[in-house]
């Protein structure tokens, strides 16, 4: 494992308070430690005290500010092809605490792809779920879910429920995600 990349706040950013969820004001000239890059966010450690800031934010890191998450080249055209897009763009969801996306921990329960009527595009309804109930990033894993499917072409409405039964276990996460985390 790496050693996490050490940088100097370019200016004022606004983050997000890992595990409790609140915004916060990370000020100009503080050191943070990066400690996780994926899915368009960084997770950063600030006084030993850990946040997420967006991708676009990514400026106030020093980083230059990253694009929109990429999804599979072509538009989706058949409910089968928006669904897959679906699946392709939930995998770069990720708690900031984990490396491992929403799916492969098995966050996911559902995905149900639905015309609307006469308009030529899609409701995706999305049931996920977070490892603990009481954790207070799951507005934020929600939201991200949310923006990201909304901006697959062809998706129109979006709804990402966050629900609790079955409880998420450790034994719904893909066997990478269980080795990633070394747990296999």
């Amino acid at each position: 494992m790496n050693p996490p990349d050490k940088v100097i706040l370019q200016r004022d950013v606004e983050a997000t308070v890992v595990p409790v969820g609140t915004k916060v004001t990370l000020l100009a000239g503080e050191t943070a430690y990066i400690t996780q890059a994926l899915g368009g966010t960084y997770t950063v450690v600030v006084n030993g005290n850990m946040f997420r800031v967006e991708g676009s934010q990514a400026d106030a890191l020093g980083i230059e500010t990253a694009s929109a998450t990429p999804v599979a080249s072509g538009k989706p055209q058949t409910r089968e092809e928006v669904e897959q897009a679906v699946w392709e763009v939930l995998k770069t969801c990720y708690d900031p605490e984990i490396p491992v996306n929403i799916v492969d921990l098995g966050l996911v329960y559902d995905c149900a792809v639905a015309p609307v009527p006469g308009a030529g595009t899609y409701r995706v309804d999305v049931k996920m779920t977070l490892t603990a109930p009481g954790c207070g990033m799951g507005p934020v894993i929600q939201q991200d879910a949310q923006s990201k499917v909304l901006g697959l072409e062809r998706v129109e409405e979006v709804n990402v429920e966050l629900v609790w039964d079955p409880p998420w276990n450790q034994a719904m996460m893909t066997d990478a995600a269980k080795l990633e985390l070394g747990l296999l």
